[in-house]
């Protein structure tokens, strides 16, 4: 369990201008999907669709695009993927991969995080990276060239003591002292600061954003779509308010801390917009 120092630090965060009063709406916007009508019944439906809108938009976060409804055939079988695909494409297989495991991390999530970590990036990159640099953090002299914005990625050392710090932050959330909004923003931007693994970080780092979202009970039936939550405030946006983070100020802190609020709101409403497209019988199949 994570001592009553590292949670009063955690929730202190709500404290910052502007934090309280988005989580709050947050909540209410999740208890609000929740109780959708199409969810009553048709919530396995309803969920992955959310997975295949969400997998699209964190393709294109990290700069691969393809249209959702070709990710929907993909994922579907009515589309192959190709036997040799070029590296956009590759991006998106592995957003597809992560973002389905990151379903079967839930329960996993809160009591193992680094495992759960492990999984999705195994299951994201097993077949764009070396294996032997699958599911494990940086060693030695190996470093990591993404989101330059946010900064140098820390060495391998530093690494280990910021993973340390994310489990502690993961089991705060265990408590119900911290709100889930806060705990799964500050892991997604975590990883991004700290840039565990060689490649793949941003398209994990929204993964597990996904699994504890849904871990945390800010919205249990996984139908919220955060990742384009993210993307419908434009890339720059994103990029910079995790820069933000990066840079350790209460500023940043805070500007990243509203934004994610503000991509979960927009999150929830793509997510009732599929629970309308449920109940209407307008998903494609």
């Amino acid at each position: 369990m994570p001592d009553a120092q590292l949670i009063a630090q955690i929730s202190s965060l709500t404290g910052l201008p502007g934090v309280a009063d988005k989580a709050e709406a947050v909540r209410e916007a999740c208890t609000r999907l929740r109780f959708h009508e199409a969810l009553r019944r048709r919530i396995p439906e309803a969920a992955a669709e959310s997975r295949v809108r969400g997998a699209a938009a964190s393709a294109e976060l990290g700069g691969a695009q393809l249209p959702v409804d070709t990710v929907r055939e993909l994922i579907s079988g009515a589309r192959p993927w190709p036997e040799n695909p070029d590296p956009g494409v590759a991006d998106v297989r592995a957003a597809v991969q992560a973002t389905a495991e990151s379903e079967r991390v839930v329960g996993l999530v809160r009591t193992a995080p680094l495992q759960a970590l492990a999984r999705l990036h195994v299951a994201g990159f097993g077949q764009v990276i070396d294996a032997a640099a699958l599911g494990r953090p940086r060693v030695g002299d190996e470093t990591c060239e993404e989101f330059a914005d946010a900064g140098p990625a820390p060495s391998a050392d530093i690494v280990v003591a910021r993973l340390a710090g994310l489990t502690g932050l993961v089991r705060a959330a265990a408590t119900g002292q911290v709100p889930g909004l806060i705990v799964a923003s500050l892991v997604h931007a975590e990883i991004v600061a700290v840039r565990p693994f060689v490649y793949g970080n941003g398209i994990v780092a929204r993964a597990m954003e996904r699994a504890l979202v849904q871990a945390t009970g800010l919205d249990p039936t996984g139908v919220a779509v955060p990742e384009m939550g993210h993307l419908s405030q434009r890339t720059h946006v994103y990029g910079g308010a995790l820069a933000g983070y990066a840079q350790g100020s209460a500023e940043g802190v805070t500007l990243w801390l509203v934004h994610a609020a503000d991509a979960m709101l927009a999150g929830v409403a793509e997510g009732m917009r599929i629970c309308d497209s449920v109940r209407a019988g307008r998903l494609p199949r």
